[in-house]
């Protein structure tokens, strides 16, 4: 099986970035375009990957424990499995009582690389926690996150907290399937897990994992596996959500008031560190409401639909 490749030639325009280290060099750009992903080894700083991991066990926790009257309730989402319920995702999970998560978003770790594919007027649309519990190795089906018309560039950045290894549900890429709606039945009748150009993807701590939301990914089951968690941030340019959707202008503006917030938590916590400059447009350039509690969760009415084999397998972001 084949592993990380080399850059080839590109399918969109490169856009140059002027600012060096947390920018992607246009030969990583390419190489994105190309194949639909991109690996990005040691991204994370050290302290932050163990304030995520320590935030991560609480989100886990609380979510286990939450009941239908719980306040974040809705925030949590389960799985039926053999054994019973099992918790597989914390949404939202700015307001879910540590400033983690928020310094993550405001880091020039993530912000460079957002602007690098989305322009300086990227919106960050989705935030969760995504895991498998100690021995849960569920198989996660070939599937497209989003599908849509492909004129701007739409992504999610995957912080690994754990180690993911070939064999113990590592993530599988099908490099170049991003650039069409694919029919993922076909596909995995024709070749299961072995189709051609698959690649697995192994992570270490602290590496990121940039994949288009249209490129077919998933992972075969597996037996003992470990706890593997990933937060997820996915990121559109605002000029491409306002003329393909599936949200409004005013959800664009209560989405960017993330980041105010997310600078000013990073700032805090690395004072004499790189800081990322925010180069918003003034067209989009938010004004805060003055209540953070309120702009850390604007939720989704509504989602871009991705491509799966069947209806029963097909789940929202």
């Amino acid at each position: 099986m084949a592993t990380v490749q080399e850059a080839t030639a590109s399918v969109y325009p490169v856009r140059s970035c002027e600012s060096p280290g947390y920018h992607l060099s246009e030969e990583q750009v390419r190489f994105f375009d190309e194949n639909g992903y991109l690996v990005l080894r040691n991204r994370i700083p050290r302290d932050l990957l163990e304030r995520l991991r320590d935030a991560s066990q609480a989100w886990i926790r609380d979510g286990q424990g939450a009941t239908r009257e719980s306040e974040h309730y809705a925030d949590y989402n389960f799985a039926k499995r053999p054994w019973g319920k099992t918790l597989y995702r914390v949404n939202y999970v700015h307001n879910k009582g540590h400033a983690a998560s928020l310094e993550l978003l405001g880091s020039p770790a993530v912000l460079g690389v957002a602007e690098s594919l989305c322009g300086p007027n990227f919106v960050p649309t989705y935030e969760s926690l995504v895991f498998k519990q100690e021995g849960d190795g569920e198989k996660i089906v070939w599937h497209q996150d989003a599908v849509h018309p492909r004129k701007w560039r739409i992504f999610n950045y995957d912080v690994y907290l754990d180690a993911s290894r070939e064999g113990a549900g590592a993530l599988r890429v099908i490099p170049g399937t991003q650039k069409r709606t694919q029919d993922i039945c076909a596909l995995t009748e024709a070749y299961g897990w072995e189709p051609p150009g698959v690649i697995t993807v192994e992570m270490e701590p602290g590496d990121v994992l940039l994949h288009d939301v249209m490129v077919v990914h998933g992972s075969p089951a597996t037996e003992g596996n470990a706890l593997r968690r990933t937060v997820y941030y996915e990121f559109r340019a605002a000029e491409q959500i306002l003329e393909e959707g599936p949200w409004d202008r005013d959800w664009v503006d209560r989405r960017l008031r993330l980041v105010p917030p997310a600078l000013r938590r990073y700032a805090e916590a690395y004072p004499g560190g790189q800081q990322f400059q925010w180069n918003v447009s003034e067209e989009f350039r938010p004004a805060t409401a003055g209540d953070e509690d309120l702009e850390l969760k604007v939720a989704h009415l509504a989602h871009t639909q991705g491509t799966f084999c069947s209806a029963g397998d097909a789940g929202r972001k």
